[in-house]
């Protein structure tokens, strides 16, 4: 087992039926997602073809953004693996500083038959050089090359999306899109590097994490400071339409492009997209490692992870043709701003006024950040399984409140941001009690949970979790100390009594197609979110 094993066990008896039907796809290695990209002041990007891996066993024929060369650097820094093709999708993640001027060179290197591409850039200014003048914006011929320059405000920070400005129908469909992530200049603000957030890393360094941020703060903004962040795009493809693609592209092999009989003519109406992925990739395949060597064209995965109290911030794009109601079970995400535009409080222009969302509705093109975070609070029982009565020191730990009721002065404590009104507090007064026995959850039959190794047996979070939730001393060999308290009993081959434990929500689309790939559940557009224990490692660099 590696550093990252997690064994998934879900708080919340209303998640658990929709939660167990795709239990047994969540493995013992633990992958993370980041928002991982290219950085620099120029970009030299080459559209050319390639296949999709996808979890049904298909090769998607697709097109896509890559890298001409190796780029300049890869963020974030802690992230050592990275890797740049010449084709990917989504495109390379492109990280640039706001105030700054970036020029992006792109080459078409797609057959002669796809014709001329190129890259719009919404809400930035741009120059051109080169190409061919298109209908919205300077194209590269085949073979040919076209030079964008964007001027990036001081004001533009956040996400953005970038794509195909050239037969959009057809070529955003095939892969022809990316995200442009622009990091506020200048120095972040004091909130976001004291009180808590200096706590939040003062927790990291302790258990050894390393920081996976692109910054302090998603905007210049003291209420726009977080701990980790995670980029999601949305998308969707109609295999029909990439089968129809690459079967015209062979039978045109060796044409000269812009003579007569050199172009697609690939109908893409009526839609009926079968794959729905995030980050490129569909469930399960997005919960493998960011530069997977799986997927040599799709680099990013969607995986995230977090402690208690992290403020989360998740960076939304909508691509492709359909809108994504998303749901992230667990909380709602409040959203700070859209296509890099703060959304701020009509009367106090010092706060924000984003909306809190249940679902972050995407609609093609649409970007938006948000902040989502998980404490805890409301459980009604102790998350950590403390127990008084207990010999091991781990199941004795004080829990003093802040001002607002959370252990956040012991950022070195394995329950740093518990929440102490539910300290102590056991989630079972009996072995197989529910409320009528005095315990504040029902849970299902312990039958209903036996899914072989994929399911540790405990509602706590963290190592030694049943054995402090027992009463058992600090090393007590497994079944020695009987089920008491364990709901249902741990045990299983792979997960010991004394193995990570955390909390796992689903986070999908709330279009029950989308959830599937190729019409087979679960799939599509669907990924586990996972609240770690603070001395689980999350290791955002495999």
């Amino acid at each position: 087992m590696s550093a990252l094993k997690m064994t998934y066990a879900t708080s919340y008896s209303r998640l658990l039926p929709c939660m167990m039907a795709t239990a047994m796809l969540l493995f013992a290695a633990a992958a993370n997602a980041a928002a991982p990209g290219i950085t620099g002041l120029t970009f030299n990007l080459i559209a050319q073809p390639a296949y999709l891996n996808q979890p049904d066993g298909m090769a998607v024929y697709s097109w896509g953004y890559g890298c001409n060369g190796a780029p300049s650097g890869y963020a974030p820094a802690a992230i050592t693996t990275g890797f740049c093709n010449t084709m990917q999708v989504p495109g390379p993640t492109l990280i640039v500083t706001a105030g700054t001027t970036v020029t992006v060179n792109l080459t078409n290197g797609l057959p002669a038959a796809a014709g001329n591409t190129s890259i719009l850039f919404p809400g930035f200014t741009v120059t051109t050089g080169g190409g061919v003048a298109g209908l919205l914006t300077q194209e590269a011929a085949p073979g040919g090359t076209v030079a964008y320059t964007l001027t990036i405000p001081a004001t533009a920070a956040g996400t953005h999306a970038y794509y195909s400005g050239t037969q959009g129908d057809l070529q955003v469909e095939m892969g022809l899109y990316g995200a442009i992530i622009v990091l506020p200049s200048g120095t972040a603000p004091a909130a976001c590097t004291g009180g808590v957030h200096a706590s939040n890393l003062v927790a990291e360094s302790t258990w050894g994490e390393s920081d996976f941020r692109l910054a302090k703060a998603a905007y210049n903004h003291a209420q726009a400071c977080y701990d980790r962040e995670y980029l999601f795009q949305f998308s969707e493809m109609d295999a029909n339409i990439h089968a129809q693609a690459a079967a015209q592209v062979a039978a045109k092999v060796g044409c000269v492009a812009g003579a007569a009989g050199c172009s697609l003519n690939v109908p893409t109406e009526p839609y009926h997209p079968a794959y729905f992925m995030i980050n490129g990739r569909s469930m399960p395949d997005d919960m493998d490692p960011n530069y997977s060597p799986l997927y040599p064209h799709q680099p990013y995965n969607g995986n995230p992870h977090m402690h208690p109290g992290e403020l989360t911030l998740l960076r939304i794009i909508g691509q492709g043709r359909w809108q994504h109601p998303f749901h992230e079970h667990g909380n709602h995400v409040r959203i700070l701003g859209r296509d890099g535009n703060l959304i701020l409080s009509q009367t106090d222009p010092t706060s924000l006024a984003g909306p809190l969302l249940f679902t972050t509705t995407t609609t093609p093109g649409i970007a938006m950040d948000g902040i989502f975070y998980w404490t805890g609070k409301g459980l009604n029982w102790d998350a950590y399984a403390h127990n008084p009565a207990s010999q091991d020191p781990s199941a004795k730990l004080p829990c003093t409140p802040d001002a607002n009721g959370y252990n956040t002065g012991a950022p070195t404590a394995i329950n740093y941001f518990e929440w102490c009104q539910d300290h102590n507090k056991p989630l079972q007064v009996a072995p197989f009690g529910d409320v009528a026995g005095g315990g504040p959850a029902t849970l299902p039959d312990a039958n209903l949970f036996t899914n072989g190794a994929w399911y540790g047996g405990s509602p706590y979070l963290g190592p030694n979790a049943t054995l402090r939730a027992t009463g058992c001393s600090a090393g007590a060999p497994a079944g020695s100390c009987g089920a008491t308290g364990s709901t249902p009993p741990s045990g299983t081959i792979a997960n010991s009594p004394s193995g990570e434990a955390g909390f796992a929500f689903m986070w999908h689309s709330h279009n029950e197609r989308e959830i599937t790939t190729n019409n087979i559940f679960p799939g599509g557009m669907l990924m586990m979110m996972l609240v770690d224990s603070r001395e689980f490692l999350i290791d955002e660099s495999n």
